[in-house]
């Protein structure tokens, strides 16, 4: 099975997300979504955590933060801020900290990630798991990302990516329509948050189960960001 980098065809638009649909969508998710999502997200979450941890630089922003369900994970030494869009979201992330005492996260935002209020350069890491598929234009949240990094920083991604054949292709593109309802694009395609003709995306990693997600690591130039916004 090969992950699809280019954007679906013109014959099958894609259904457009906004800042209110996902709200709306991860209000209905929040009580459950632990429980639905915790677990087939695990490994990947784990695995995006490990390489954060391994990474030099103690400044961490985790952008969706959802829930926390990462945030245990992290090294006692990084200093992790982590934002989300969804106010449900981060309350449940916020009782998780206070539960198990993580002091190594030192705030949770309700935040825009595509409109973030960070200074440039403000963190050392920024990773995104299972975020990129959500907001309404992945390609701003990339840029967004690799402007409160700096320059010679990490961007991670840990993303369901579309198949370009298959039975998974099919019902993927059977399950665009729904995106809205979903709050997330089953189609997403790599190119649809970067474009690897012009960013150097460092490693590309299958996460489990079977591969279903893949941990996406790249070197931040800023430069490269803007080129992809272009």
């Amino acid at each position: 099975m090969t992950i699809r980098t280019d954007t679906p065809d013109r014959d099958h638009p894609r259904t457009a997300l906004d800042a209110a649909g996902v709200r709306d969508a991860y209000r209905r998710w929040a009580g459950v979504y632990d429980a639905v999502f915790g677990g087939v997200s695990a490994f990947g979450r784990r695995r995006a955590v490990e390489e954060v941890n391994r990474l030099p630089g103690t400044r961490v922003l985790e952008v969706g933060v959802g829930t926390g369900l990462a945030l245990p994970r992290y090294r006692g030494d990084k200093r992790v801020v982590g934002v989300d869009l969804s106010r449900e979201m981060l309350e449940k992330a916020a009782e998780r900290v206070r539960q198990e005492r993580l002091g190594q996260v030192v705030g949770l935002a309700e935040m825009d990630a595509e409109h973030m209020a960070f200074a440039d350069g403000a963190f050392d890491i920024a990773v995104a798991m299972f975020t990129a598929s959500v907001v309404p234009d992945a390609k701003r949240l990339f840029v967004e990302m690799s402007r409160v990094v700096r320059p010679g920083g990490h961007l991670l991604f840990v993303n369901h990516f579309a198949a370009e054949d298959g039975p998974r292709w099919w019902v993927e593109r059977a399950m665009a329509p729904l995106s809205r309802l979903l709050g997330w694009h089953p189609d997403f395609a790599l190119r649809d948050l970067l474009d690897p003709s012009l960013v150097q995306v460092e490693a590309m990693e299958p996460c489990k189960p079977g591969g279903l997600f893949t941990l996406v690591r790249v070197r931040n130039q800023p430069e490269e960001a803007l080129a992809v916004a272009a």
